[in-house]
């Protein structure tokens, strides 16, 4: 009795530290796109080379996806997340730089913009920061499923962490444009460097506290040996399709609150509907966005033990491709009213945010399930097929650039029909591709016996 104690108590410790690192993957990475107003505005408004940190930032995953994976099966999966704080730190270090140095030294020209040196510091940072996430990622997701038992329970698990996750995604925006203020041409990386400070800090506390915390290995027998393994996950159907899922889901996650951030704060487009400080109203507007996906990813969470997974999926890609589709057709000349509690009275905002706002509710729901969804029955296979999954996370940086290259071209609300057609994948994999239609591969199930 006293040992299914101890092992119950063990658990629950490993859930919560699960948790707490999945919150500050959602704060590190959504500093990018509202920190990227300010190198925007620098910029004349260019919010492609206001979203390059935003591609640095997942860029990394592209390089870090099948290590990180690898990393857990060599060092473990506290290893990988002790290391991947100390890369954190650098990072968000190296983004305070930028605010220090660089400045008057001109680089290049782009897009008709000069480019100093600082922009550059700033972008290595953002990358630094890219390989502290996906490592985080990579040890989070599979672990809470893991520890959830898989199916509906483990998705249910990843939604919970989810949760936190995105309550500090709702968080960061809303920071970073209150200490932004008004745009004006003197705001620089300086005005958000205390939020970097703390950033920091967390890190550093978070360090030693996992560094105390006992966390299960289901990898243990392979930690510091070479494995070679029959199969891949390339030999699943549903793995691979999963694959490409996540890479549209997080440019779809990332794009919609990132584009409408630049559509909100860009005030040479008068025609946006945006009366107040747009810097500051555009923060607050997409930071609702993220507390849906936090009230989104807590209903889930409450129901996936009864309702499935794949579901799920279905329901909230439809309904997103109709949420988002209105935003298109509505004319932007159509304003409400901005709440008092988010800011002053008198300030609006077009109908269309409503509308692109609303998506929080189905997006939060899209990553804990596809990823439960693409990694079912795959038993000793899922340590790397997370790696991999990580590596396609770069598509939160090169869709939303693609998206805010079209918005340059032909208008903000013209690019969010990339973001239909990508739901529309979302929509085709839980219908179809999810479903597991390999299962005569032989799959030892070791790590699931290992919790």
């Amino acid at each position: 009795m006293t040992q299914a104690k101890t092992s119950s108590n063990g658990r629950l410790i490993a859930i919560i530290a699960m948790f707490f690192l999945f919150a500050m993957i959602s704060f590190v990475t959504n500093l990018a796109a509202p920190i990227g107003t300010i190198w925007g505005y620098k910029f004349a408004g260019n919010s492609v080379l206001g979203m390059m940190g935003n591609m640095m930032n997942f860029l990394a995953y592209l390089f870090m996806g099948i290590p990180a994976g690898n990393l857990l099966v060599k060092i473990g999966y506290k290893k990988t997340a002790l290391w991947a704080m100390i890369v954190g730190i650098v990072g968000l270090f190296v983004q305070y730089l930028s605010s220090l140095i660089g400045a008057d030294t001109p680089v290049c020209e782009i897009a008709g913009s000069v480019v100093s040196l600082n922009f550059f510091i700033y972008l290595l940072g953002a990358f630094i920061c890219g390989f502290c996430v996906c490592m985080l990622n990579t040890v989070v997701n599979p672990m809470l499923n893991l520890l959830g038992g898989g199916g509906n329970k483990g998705n249910q698990l990843i939604q919970s962490g989810g949760a936190l996750n995105s309550l500090s995604g709702t968080l960061t925006p809303f920071f970073v444009g209150a200490l932004i203020g008004a745009l004006t041409p003197q705001t620089a990386m300086s005005d958000v460097a205390p939020l970097l400070w703390i950033a920091m800090g967390v890190f550093i506390a978070a360090f030693i506290v996992i560094s105390f915390v006992q966390i299960p290995e289901p990898n243990k027998s392979a930690i510091g040996k070479k494995v070679k393994y029959s199969h891949s996950p390339w030999n699943f159907r549903h793995t691979v399709f999963g694959v490409i899922a996540i890479f549209f889901y997080v440019g779809i996650e990332i794009g919609i609150p990132g584009t409408l951030n630049f559509y909100l704060a860009d005030q040479t487009d008068k025609g946006a509907g945006v009366v107040g400080e747009a810097s500051t109203i555009a923060g607050a507007i997409v930071a609702i966005y993220w507390l849906l996906m936090l009230v989104g990813r807590t209903l889930s969470s409450a129901i996936s033990g009864k309702v499935s997974t794949r579901a799920q999926i279905i329901t909230v890609s439809s309904v997103a491709i109709i949420l988002v589709i209105l935003a298109i057709v509505t004319p932007k000349t159509a304003t409400l009213p901005v709440p008092e509690f988010v800011y002053a009275a008198g300030a609006t905002v077009p109908v269309s945010a409503l509308f692109l706002v609303l998506c929080g509710l189905c997006t939060s729901v899209m990553w804990g399930g596809i990823f439960n969804l693409a990694v079912e029955g795959l038993g000793k296979y899922v340590a790397q097929a997370s790696g991999i999954f990580m590596m396609m996370v770069v598509g939160g940086g090169i869709m939303p650039l693609v998206q805010n290259a079209i918005a340059g071209w032909w208008g903000y609300m013209i690019s969010y029909w990339l973001v239909v057609l990508m739901l529309a994948y979302i929509l085709f994999y839980g219908l179809i591709g999810s479903k597991n239609v390999n299962t005569d591969i032989p799959v030892d199930d070791e790590v699931q016996n290992a919790l």
